[in-house]
Parts: structure tokens; C-alpha cells; sequence
């Protein structure tokens, strides 16, 4: 599909007892120039410049009920049959300019609100190039990630520190020093532990840098640790500064609480990689009539210029099926528009460990990611470093298209990984 070089396309699945044609109208004004009905000073000139259009509509075969409660049709005494259909409206970007937040206003916003909706996600944007070239970019993305970390061929074994909160600072530098000699590539704080008082920034940074410093004085790898800063705007302008100084590599933020201002501000602040999670997206996207899909979530926050994003895992812990999890990545790895090379890592993690690579190897067909495991490597019955061999090890039997169970016969720590986890995930 051509995205002409003035306008951006947004895809939306509707619910609605009315015609949807006649509600795709409504969402295209109430987003523009106009409301439900003609005002004062709408001329047609205007609304021939400024007016978003309805592009295209595809209806879907109707549901029995409606997906989400309604008191506009309850008032009007609207029954069903609650008729679906997927509908594109294009938007002209001079209606936006340059500015991520109004962009995700006017291609979310109110249309949630709708009384002629019992159902409503943005599913999919489309940018034209001259467009995307206005925002942020990637400043470390795929290349800059394995040139960092030493890494350039093989997808990225990376951890998270375990247990979350409770550790000090010298506690967790010891496990990050103990992480970086078991041959992890990548390590990040889990979401949840920031700047806690037990552990604050200031003294955890220059802690675990001091051990990441050590380990890379005596093998010559850098291991890179992606530092959770999330936090308000100006206190994570400083948290980013306090790691570039101790020659920090990567900072951490939870993109949904912080918001594309404060990405944004971060990403023009600093070089370091921005290791984008996710928690919170399951509110937005786990309905399957309500909010927003990743392909357009993903895009949205590429424009604020993060380097890797959550994707989830492969038969992992949380509730998306493969197929979406598969899906994710993939739109992470495509560039936005033609001409830009801006991929961005995805992160695979929540329920990882070696008996799940090939599943992962067969969706994705790339190394162009990073492969987090928690307990996988942390809780391996032979220890860490254990863990992440029988993870190299999975890779490259899947890379060769080898059966696990034949590869651990010369692989002890896949064997021992296989025995101890395997029982656990059936």
C-alpha cells in the first residue's frame, strides 16, 4: 500500500449496530477539522485541505453481542446485530506537524470515546517517508547494540536481575559481576526496580560499572546493562548523564508511565541505546475490540527514537499467543517507511530458556534480537553460566536445524536444561 507523501494512513477495527460507512465518516471528523455534523466556518475548502478521509472499508462478519458496554445506544434503544469491519482513514500531516503526542491524539484520542462504537483499536500506521524523516531516530538500534556489546553475529543472550527489588547496590554489582563471567551479552534491571532507597542510581550505577569495567579489563567484552531510569523528564536526564559518565552503555524506561514527551526529550539528551519496555501494553491491546495493536504502538515509539522494544516471549509466561509475539518482532525489525533504515532490537523475554529458542529460531529466522531468560539462566541447576551455554547451545542447534534432544547428547548443559525445565512448561 502507497502512502501518498502528504498524509499518514491509520487502520481501526470498529464495532457498531449503525452503517459503518456512516461511522467511519464520524470518526474522520470528530479527528480533523469537523464534528458529528457541519459547523460554523466548515467550509469546503477547508474541509477539502484539513479533513481526514475515509479510505477504505472492509466489514467483517457481525457479533451477538456487543464487545464493550454503551450508554449513548442505551439511551436510543439501539440493539444489535453489532456489525464489525476494519476501517482506513488517511490524515494530512500538516494537521499534526512534527509532534508525536498530537499525532497519537488525533489517530487515538476521542475515537475511543464514540457513542456509535461498542468496539475500537488502531490496528496498523502507515507514514510516508518525508514524514517519518521529521522525528527521532534509533541513535545505537541493531548496529549499534552489537558493535557495543562485541556481538555481531548470533542473536544477543541477555538476563535480568534477580530478584527484582531487595538488593543493594554492592549486592547487585556482585551479581552483575557474577552475570558478565557466566557470558551474558546483555543485562537489564527489571521494570519495577528504579531508584529504590535501598539502591538508589547514584550508588548502583558506579557499583555495577565497576564490575562490568573489571570483567571487560580481563576478557575485553563489554557487557552491556540497561539501567531502569524511569522516572520524571529532568530526573532522567540526569540518571542518563550519571551512567554515560560511568561509561554505562544502555538506560532502561517504562514507555507507557513516562509518556513520547519524556522519550522524546531523553533521546535527544543522549546517545546511549534506550531499551524500551512495554508493561502496562497488555491494558491497551488485550481486548481484541479495544485500543491499540503493537504494529502501530511500536511505531509511535519508534518516533520517539528507542533502540530496542519489548516484544514477550515464545511459549512464554504472559497470555499473547506465538502469533502475535512472532508478529511483533517482525514489525520491530521493518523499517517504518521506505528509505530509512531504522529497525529496532526486539527484546524476547518472560518464561525464556533454551527449550524455547527453536520456536523462536523457526518464527523469526534472524539473530537480530536479544534473548533474555530469567530463571533460565539464573535458576539452571548447574548455575548461570551453565544457563547461558545451554542457550548458545539451543541456538546453534536450531541455527542447524538439530533436533534439541540429539544436540544435548554433546551438550551437557542443554541436556541438564532440557531435564530441569522441560517437565516445568507442559
Amino acid at each position: 500500500m502507497t502512502t501518498p507523501a502528504n498524509r499518514l494512513q491509520a487502520t481501526y477495527l470498529i464495532e457498531t449496530p449503525l452503517d459503518p460507512a456512516q461511522v467511519a465518516e464520524v470518526m474522520a471528523g470528530e479527528q480533523s477539522c469537523g464534528t458529528f455534523t457541519r459547523v460554523q466556518g466548515e467550509t469546503d475548502e477547508l474541509r477539502e485541505r484539513a479533513r481526514a478521509t475515509v479510505e477504505h472499508i472492509e466489514e467483517l462478519p457481525a457479533a451477538s453481542a456487543p464487545s464493550l458496554p454503551n450508554a449513548w445506544l442505551e439511551r436510543q434503544g439501539r440493539g444489535g446485530p453489532w456489525r464489525r469491519a476494519r476501517v482506513r482513514l488517511s490524515f494530512p500531516t500538516a494537521n499534526i506537524g512534527a509532534n508525536l503526542p498530537t499525532l497519537a491524539a488525533t489517530v487515538s484520542g476521542n475515537l475511543y470515546d464514540l457513542g456509535e462504537v461498542t468496539g475500537l483499536r488502531l490496528e496498523a500506521l502507515q507514514l510516508p517517508a518525508r514524514y517519518r524523516a521529521r522525528f527521532e531516530r534509533p541513535a545505537q538500534g541493531i548496529a549499534g547494540t552489537r558493535a557495543r556489546t562485541g556481538v555481531a553475529h548470533g542473536a544477543l543472550v541477555g538476563t535480568i536481575i534477580k530478584p527484582n527489588v531487595g538488593f543493594s547496590a554492592q549486592q547487585t554489582a556482585e551479581l552483575v559481576a557474577q552475570l558478565c563471567a557466566a557470558g551474558v551479552d546483555f543485562i537489564k534491571d527489571d521494570e519495577v526496580c528504579a531508584d529504590p532507597e535501598h539502591a538508589p542510581l547514584a550508588l548502583r550505577v558506579p557499583a555495577v560499572m565497576a564490575a562490568v569495567h573489571a570483567h571487560q579489563e580481563r576478557t575485553g567484552k563489554h557487557v552491556m546493562v540497561a539501567f531502569n531510569i524511569t522516572d520524571e523528564t529532568e530526573a532522567m536526564k540526569r540518571h542518563a548523564d550519571l551512567v554515560d559518565r560511568e561509561g554505562g552503555s544502555c538506560v532502561m524506561a517504562s514507555l507507557n508511565w513516562c509518556g513520547f514527551s519524556a522519550i522524546q526529550t531523553l533521546r535527544r539528551h543522549t546517545p546511549l541505546a534506550i531499551h524500551g519496555h512495554r508493561n502496562g501494553f497488555g491494558a491497551l491491546s488485550r481486548h481484541p475490540l479495544l485500543g491499540i495493536g503493537f504494529q502501530a504502538y511500536q511505531t509511535l515509539w519508534r518516533l520517539a527514537g528507542v533502540d530496542h522494544m519489548h516484544v514477550h516471549g515464545l511459549q512464554g509466561k504472559f497470555s499473547q499467543p506465538d502469533e502475535e509475539v512472532t508478529e511483533s518482532a517482525q514489525d520491530c525489525l521493518a523499517p517504518l517507511t521506505d528509505g530509512h533504515d531504522d529497525a529496532v532490537m526486539p527484546a524476547f523475554s518472560s518464561g525464556q530458556w533454551a527449550g524455547t529458542v527453536p520456536t523462536t529460531w523457526a518464527a523469526i529466522g534472524t539473530d537480530d534480537l536479544m534473548f533474555m531468560s530469567g530463571g533460565g539462566i539464573l535458576a539452571h541447576p548447574g548455575g548461570p553460566a551453565a544457563g547461558v551455554t545451554s542457550i548458545r547451545q539451543a541456538w546453534a542447534a536450531a541455527r542447524a536445524g538439530t533436533p534439541l534432544a540429539d544436540a544435548a547428547r554433546a551438550a551437557p548443559e542443554l541436556a541438564a536444561a532440557l531435564a530441569f525445565f522441560g517437565p516445568r512448561t507442559k
